[in-house]
Protein backbone atom coordinates (compact mmCIF):
# COMPACT_ATOMS: atom_id res chain seq x y z
CA UNK A 1 0.00 0.00 0.00
CA UNK A 2 1.12 3.79 -0.68
CA UNK A 3 -0.19 5.29 1.96
CA UNK A 4 1.54 9.14 0.99
CA UNK A 5 -0.53 8.06 -2.88
CA UNK A 6 -3.57 7.73 -0.67
CA UNK A 7 -3.27 10.78 1.08
CA UNK A 8 -2.48 12.63 -2.14
CA UNK A 9 -5.28 11.45 -3.71
CA UNK A 10 -8.01 12.12 -0.69
CA UNK A 11 -6.41 15.46 -0.91
CA UNK A 12 -7.47 16.45 -4.34
CA UNK A 13 -10.57 14.71 -4.23
CA UNK A 14 -11.93 16.03 -1.20
CA UNK A 15 -11.08 19.50 -2.63
CA UNK A 16 -13.35 19.28 -5.57
CA UNK A 17 -16.08 21.35 -6.55
CA UNK A 18 -19.50 20.07 -6.86
CA UNK A 19 -23.10 20.05 -6.33
CA UNK A 20 -24.33 17.55 -3.18
CA UNK A 21 -24.30 14.28 -5.60
CA UNK A 22 -20.64 15.03 -6.64
CA UNK A 23 -19.62 15.79 -3.12
CA UNK A 24 -21.41 12.64 -2.25
CA UNK A 25 -19.32 10.74 -5.01
CA UNK A 26 -16.19 11.93 -4.06
CA UNK A 27 -16.13 10.77 -0.33
CA UNK A 28 -17.48 7.38 -1.50
CA UNK A 29 -14.43 7.03 -4.15
CA UNK A 30 -12.30 8.01 -1.48
CA UNK A 31 -13.75 5.59 1.18
CA UNK A 32 -13.76 2.48 -1.42
CA UNK A 33 -9.53 3.73 -1.69
CA UNK A 34 -9.47 3.83 2.28
CA UNK A 35 -11.16 0.49 2.59
CA UNK A 36 -9.04 -0.99 0.13
CA UNK A 37 -5.62 0.29 1.86
CA UNK A 38 -7.22 -0.91 5.40
CA UNK A 39 -8.20 -4.35 4.44
CA UNK A 40 -5.16 -4.98 1.40
CA UNK A 41 -8.08 -6.70 -0.90
CA UNK A 42 -11.89 -6.31 -1.43
CA UNK A 43 -14.96 -7.42 -2.89
CA UNK A 44 -17.53 -5.40 -4.27
CA UNK A 45 -19.76 -6.76 -1.47
CA UNK A 46 -17.23 -6.08 1.04
CA UNK A 47 -17.21 -2.45 -0.35
CA UNK A 48 -20.30 -2.14 -0.59
CA UNK A 49 -21.33 -3.31 3.18
CA UNK A 50 -18.23 -0.46 4.57
CA UNK A 51 -19.99 2.35 2.39
CA UNK A 52 -23.47 0.97 3.32
CA UNK A 53 -24.54 1.09 -0.98
CA UNK A 54 -25.96 -1.26 -2.85
CA UNK A 55 -23.15 -3.52 -4.53
CA UNK A 56 -24.24 -1.97 -7.76
CA UNK A 57 -23.58 1.56 -6.66
CA UNK A 58 -20.22 0.26 -5.21
CA UNK A 59 -19.33 -2.00 -8.52
CA UNK A 60 -19.84 1.44 -10.45
CA UNK A 61 -17.44 3.34 -7.87
CA UNK A 62 -14.94 0.20 -8.51
CA UNK A 63 -15.40 0.33 -12.26
CA UNK A 64 -14.51 4.18 -12.47
CA UNK A 65 -11.37 3.85 -10.51
CA UNK A 66 -10.44 0.80 -12.25
CA UNK A 67 -10.32 2.99 -15.38
CA UNK A 68 -8.30 5.50 -13.63
CA UNK A 69 -5.79 3.64 -12.74
CA UNK A 70 -6.10 3.37 -8.95
CA UNK A 71 -7.61 -0.11 -8.18
CA UNK A 72 -7.36 -3.22 -10.32
CA UNK A 73 -9.33 -6.65 -9.83
CA UNK A 74 -7.10 -9.36 -8.53
CA UNK A 75 -6.87 -12.27 -10.95
CA UNK A 76 -9.73 -14.80 -10.66
CA UNK A 77 -10.69 -13.68 -7.28
CA UNK A 78 -13.56 -11.26 -7.85
CA UNK A 79 -11.74 -8.97 -4.93
CA UNK A 80 -10.60 -5.52 -5.64
CA UNK A 81 -6.80 -4.10 -4.74
CA UNK A 82 -4.97 -0.56 -4.98
CA UNK A 83 -3.66 0.09 -8.68
CA UNK A 84 -0.44 1.40 -9.78
CA UNK A 85 -2.07 4.85 -10.19
CA UNK A 86 -1.78 5.61 -6.59
CA UNK A 87 1.61 5.58 -7.18
CA UNK A 88 1.32 7.87 -9.81
CA UNK A 89 -0.63 10.59 -8.16
CA UNK A 90 1.86 10.15 -4.99
CA UNK A 91 5.22 11.20 -6.95
CA UNK A 92 5.15 14.78 -6.13
CA UNK A 93 4.09 14.07 -2.41
CA UNK A 94 6.47 11.79 -2.70
CA UNK A 95 9.57 13.85 -4.08
CA UNK A 96 8.64 16.35 -1.28
CA UNK A 97 9.03 14.00 1.95
CA UNK A 98 12.44 12.93 -0.26
CA UNK A 99 13.82 16.67 -0.13
CA UNK A 100 13.17 17.19 3.34
CA UNK A 101 14.55 13.87 4.28
CA UNK A 102 17.80 14.55 1.98
CA UNK A 103 18.21 17.54 2.66
CA UNK A 104 18.02 17.85 6.74
CA UNK A 105 21.97 17.26 7.27
CA UNK A 106 23.13 19.36 4.14
CA UNK A 107 20.98 22.20 5.67
CA UNK A 108 22.38 22.15 9.13
CA UNK A 109 25.85 21.99 7.73
CA UNK A 110 24.93 24.66 5.81
CA UNK A 111 23.50 26.76 8.81
CA UNK A 112 26.71 26.15 10.84
CA UNK A 113 29.01 27.45 8.18
CA UNK A 114 27.24 30.21 7.20
CA UNK A 115 26.23 31.27 10.38
CA UNK A 116 22.44 32.31 8.95
CA UNK A 117 18.94 30.69 9.26
CA UNK A 118 18.69 28.41 6.05
CA UNK A 119 15.37 26.85 4.61
CA UNK A 120 14.01 24.35 1.73
CA UNK A 121 11.04 25.46 -0.05
CA UNK A 122 9.01 23.71 -2.56
CA UNK A 123 5.89 25.04 -5.06
CA UNK A 124 2.79 24.46 -3.57
CA UNK A 125 0.08 26.01 -5.79
CA UNK A 126 1.45 29.79 -6.77
CA UNK A 127 3.23 29.60 -3.28
CA UNK A 128 6.50 28.79 -1.76
CA UNK A 129 6.15 26.44 1.48
CA UNK A 130 8.96 25.78 3.26
CA UNK A 131 9.24 22.37 4.52
CA UNK A 132 12.44 22.63 6.47
CA UNK A 133 15.09 25.04 8.68
CA UNK A 134 18.29 25.05 10.15
CA UNK A 135 19.46 28.13 12.45
CA UNK A 136 22.97 29.28 12.38
CA UNK A 137 25.09 30.67 15.56
CA UNK A 138 24.64 34.30 14.41
CA UNK A 139 20.78 33.83 13.42
CA UNK A 140 18.71 36.60 15.43
CA UNK A 141 15.23 36.03 14.28
CA UNK A 142 12.94 33.28 16.22
CA UNK A 143 10.58 32.99 13.56
CA UNK A 144 9.33 29.42 12.49
CA UNK A 145 9.64 29.32 8.97
CA UNK A 146 8.25 25.88 8.36
CA UNK A 147 4.67 25.54 7.05
CA UNK A 148 4.17 29.01 6.17
CA UNK A 149 3.09 30.20 2.77
CA UNK A 150 5.35 33.29 1.01
CA UNK A 151 5.10 34.44 -2.27
CA UNK A 152 6.71 33.28 -5.51
CA UNK A 153 7.97 36.80 -6.85
CA UNK A 154 9.52 38.47 -4.35
CA UNK A 155 11.24 35.60 -2.70
CA UNK A 156 14.75 34.26 -3.43
CA UNK A 157 13.04 30.82 -3.12
CA UNK A 158 10.42 31.57 -5.18
CA UNK A 159 12.29 33.37 -7.65
CA UNK A 160 14.52 30.32 -8.42
CA UNK A 161 11.01 27.85 -8.47
CA UNK A 162 9.46 30.03 -10.76
CA UNK A 163 12.57 30.65 -13.54
CA UNK A 164 12.96 26.93 -13.95
CA UNK A 165 9.17 26.40 -14.38
CA UNK A 166 7.74 26.17 -18.27
CA UNK A 167 6.89 29.30 -19.66
CA UNK A 168 2.95 28.52 -19.55
CA UNK A 169 3.13 27.27 -16.32
CA UNK A 170 4.64 30.36 -14.73
CA UNK A 171 2.59 32.91 -16.72
CA UNK A 172 -0.46 30.71 -15.00
CA UNK A 173 0.79 30.83 -11.73
CA UNK A 174 1.62 34.81 -12.09
CA UNK A 175 -1.54 35.93 -13.43
CA UNK A 176 -3.34 34.00 -10.15
CA UNK A 177 -0.79 35.49 -7.60
CA UNK A 178 -0.52 39.09 -8.89
CA UNK A 179 2.46 40.89 -7.96
CA UNK A 180 1.54 42.44 -4.93
CA UNK A 181 3.78 45.19 -3.53
CA UNK A 182 5.02 44.05 0.35
CA UNK A 183 7.76 46.41 0.43
CA UNK A 184 8.93 49.46 -1.49
CA UNK A 185 11.62 47.27 -3.17
CA UNK A 186 9.24 44.20 -3.95
CA UNK A 187 9.12 43.95 -8.30
CA UNK A 188 5.65 44.20 -9.29
CA UNK A 189 6.43 44.67 -13.07
CA UNK A 190 6.07 41.60 -15.21
CA UNK A 191 8.92 42.76 -17.80
CA UNK A 192 11.31 43.52 -15.04
CA UNK A 193 10.56 40.38 -13.25
CA UNK A 194 11.02 38.14 -16.33
CA UNK A 195 14.32 40.10 -16.65
CA UNK A 196 15.07 39.20 -13.46
CA UNK A 197 14.38 35.39 -13.34
CA UNK A 198 16.33 35.21 -16.97
CA UNK A 199 19.47 36.24 -14.75
CA UNK A 200 18.62 33.77 -12.08
CA UNK A 201 18.77 30.64 -14.68
CA UNK A 202 22.44 32.28 -15.75
CA UNK A 203 23.91 33.23 -12.33
CA UNK A 204 22.35 29.83 -10.71
CA UNK A 205 20.90 31.23 -8.07
CA UNK A 206 18.13 34.20 -6.27
CA UNK A 207 18.46 36.92 -3.87
CA UNK A 208 15.96 39.16 -2.52
CA UNK A 209 16.86 42.34 -1.46
CA UNK A 210 14.14 43.41 1.56
CA UNK A 211 11.92 42.67 -1.00
CA UNK A 212 9.01 40.46 0.77
CA UNK A 213 10.09 42.19 4.50
CA UNK A 214 12.13 45.39 5.15
CA UNK A 215 15.51 44.57 7.11
CA UNK A 216 15.29 40.81 5.50
CA UNK A 217 17.75 39.39 2.86
CA UNK A 218 17.72 35.87 1.42
CA UNK A 219 19.77 34.13 -1.54
CA UNK A 220 18.79 30.62 -2.59
CA UNK A 221 19.98 28.02 -4.87
CA UNK A 222 17.77 25.11 -6.99
CA UNK A 223 18.06 21.77 -5.88
CA UNK A 224 17.09 19.17 -8.72
CA UNK A 225 15.50 15.55 -8.47
CA UNK A 226 17.20 12.57 -10.58
CA UNK A 227 15.67 13.47 -14.14
CA UNK A 228 17.17 17.08 -13.62
CA UNK A 229 14.10 18.78 -12.86
CA UNK A 230 13.75 21.75 -9.87
CA UNK A 231 12.09 20.35 -6.94
CA UNK A 232 12.53 22.53 -4.20
CA UNK A 233 15.30 26.02 -3.25
CA UNK A 234 17.64 26.10 -0.49
CA UNK A 235 17.75 29.39 0.92
CA UNK A 236 19.95 31.42 3.56
CA UNK A 237 18.45 34.47 4.97
CA UNK A 238 19.52 37.25 7.43
CA UNK A 239 18.97 40.73 8.32
CA UNK A 240 20.43 43.32 5.83
CA UNK A 241 22.64 45.17 7.84
CA UNK A 242 24.41 42.00 7.99
CA UNK A 243 23.56 40.10 5.19
CA UNK A 244 23.59 42.44 2.34
CA UNK A 245 24.23 41.65 -1.14
CA UNK A 246 27.93 41.55 -1.02
CA UNK A 247 28.17 38.57 1.77
CA UNK A 248 24.77 37.49 -0.61
CA UNK A 249 26.99 36.70 -3.17
CA UNK A 250 29.56 36.12 -1.99
CA UNK A 251 27.96 32.88 0.16
CA UNK A 252 26.41 32.19 -3.11
CA UNK A 253 29.32 29.45 -4.31
CA UNK A 254 28.60 27.45 -0.71
CA UNK A 255 24.78 27.49 -1.56
CA UNK A 256 24.92 26.19 -4.45
CA UNK A 257 27.83 23.59 -3.54
CA UNK A 258 24.96 22.49 -0.86
CA UNK A 259 22.13 22.45 -3.53
CA UNK A 260 24.00 20.24 -5.60
CA UNK A 261 24.60 18.19 -2.71
CA UNK A 262 21.18 17.41 -2.14
CA UNK A 263 20.42 17.14 -5.63
CA UNK A 264 22.95 13.97 -6.11
CA UNK A 265 21.45 12.28 -2.66
CA UNK A 266 17.91 12.84 -4.73
CA UNK A 267 19.82 10.96 -7.36
CA UNK A 268 20.59 13.90 -9.82
CA UNK A 269 23.86 13.27 -11.60
CA UNK A 270 24.54 16.30 -13.69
Amino acid sequence: MNTVGLVAYSSTMRNARGDGRGLQSVDRAVTVLEVLAARGEAGVSEVGAALGVHKSTAFRLLGALEDRGLVEQVANRGKYRLGFGVVRLAGAVTDRLDVTRQGRQVCERLAAELGETVNLAVLQSHHVVNVDEARGRAAVATHNWVGQLTPLHCTSSGKVLLGHLPDQERSRLLAEAGLPALTPRTVTCPAALEEELRVVRALGYAVAVEEYELGLNAVAAPVRGRDGTVLAAVSASGPAYRFGPERMHEVAPVLLAGARDISRRLGYLG
